[in-house]
């Protein structure tokens, strides 16, 4: 297994061990293509490791089907590595009994679960996917959320995507990473495809 050096060793009081199984806040934004794909891919890395892992859709529509979400929901049920839920803001969440009025108040509720889930220490990973965008848009607090990360207990990972990401999140995030456009299909007039967006 490879093993990166460190450029800096911190004088914490930690073992190296310690240190190395930190519990991390990635943040992947940007204008650029990849985000999700980036969070979905360490999904498959948790499930493989036996953790039970929690994906959060904020802001895509119910109705849109991408693959991760089917590929993920299968090995979930396999019984071969960690166990996979998937919630979706545009179904009105599974555990909602009632109609949300709009996506705000439904983003709102969304928060409120993941909360729940990280005091309860549901899952292991935990996906947040576009979740970026109510926190930028101002429908979720900024400083709630950093602080309802940084008093987590246990050894949850959590994932956020999507662009925009506040300023305030991106300082206290352990792995932020800007996905870059560089060149994209579209600019050329080329629409999403099967397989490749989805």
């Amino acid at each position: 297994m490879p093993q990166g050096q460190p450029s800096v060793v911190p004088n914490d009081g930690l073992t190296t061990r310690q240190r190395r199984n930190r519990p991390l806040v990635f943040v992947h934004t940007g204008q650029g293509k990849g985000k999700s794909t980036a969070a979905f891919g360490l999904a498959l890395r948790a499930w493989n490791q036996g953790w039970p892992v929690g994906v959060f859709q904020f802001v895509k529509s119910a109705k849109w089907k991408v693959g991760e979400e089917r590929a993920l929901k299968v090995l979930g049920e396999s019984g071969e590595g960690g166990t996979v839920a998937w919630h979706k803001m545009g179904e009105g969440w599974s555990w909602v009994q009632r109609d949300i009025a709009s996506s705000e108040d439904a983003a709102r509720e969304g928060w409120e679960q993941v909360k729940r889930d990280l005091a309860a220490e549901t899952y292991k990973l935990l996906v947040l996917d576009e979740f970026a965008y109510p926190l930028k848009w101002g429908w979720i607090d900024t400083d709630e959320v950093v602080s309802a990360l940084r008093d987590r207990p246990g050894q949850q990972h959590v994932v956020i995507t999507g662009r925009g990401a506040p300023e305030a999140l991106l300082d206290f995030a352990d792995l932020v990473t800007d996905m870059t456009k560089v060149k994209h299909p579209m600019d050329t007039g080329q629409k999403g495809q099967r397989g490749i967006e989805w």
